[in-house]
């Protein structure tokens, strides 16, 4: 493989950053990665907008160490479904959230949009479904999503 490409396993979890929550309470943070960029498995520029839905515990994210984690995608061969699978999995280990959504809308590649949604409010995901909004929903809104 080219030097300037990357696989998945060569992403550094260890860039992101955890804060001390500043409150006992939780509540909700959406955050917004609009250009979100990395590398299709046929090594061609992909392109998506990343949603996270964060309900912090005893961490919150601190956004500049986010943003140097997602730009470390931009040279990364990964497919889609490994993708959202990895952010999620290191976003769980490193802040720990009393629950994250991720959605990840694909810009259109061959005239085929994508969504890709993860919950760890999901029972298959080891959630206690406590939240439940997700179940409510009776037509996908691609658009809306915060």
């Amino acid at each position: 493989m080219n030097e300037k490409y990357h696989l998945f396993d060569k992403v550094d979890k260890t860039i992101l950053k955890a804060l001390p929550n500043p409150t006992s309470g939780s509540y909700e943070v959406k955050i917004k990665v609009p250009e979100f960029t990395f590398l299709g498995v046929k090594r061609q520029p992909d392109f998506a907008t990343l949603y996270l839905i964060f309900y912090p515990d005893k961490k919150v994210i601190e956004l500049r160490s986010l943003k140097e984690y997602c730009y470390q995608f931009r040279n990364v061969v990964i497919s889609y479904e490994r993708l959202i699978n990895l952010i999620y999995d290191n976003l769980m280990e490193v802040f720990q959230p009393d629950r994250i959504r991720l959605v990840m809308i694909c810009n259109p590649r061959g005239g085929i949009s994508s969504k890709l949604t993860i919950d760890s409010d999901w029972k298959v995901r080891g959630g206690k479904e406590k939240y439940k909004d997700w179940l409510n929903t009776t037509e996908d809104t691609w658009d809306v999503i915060m």
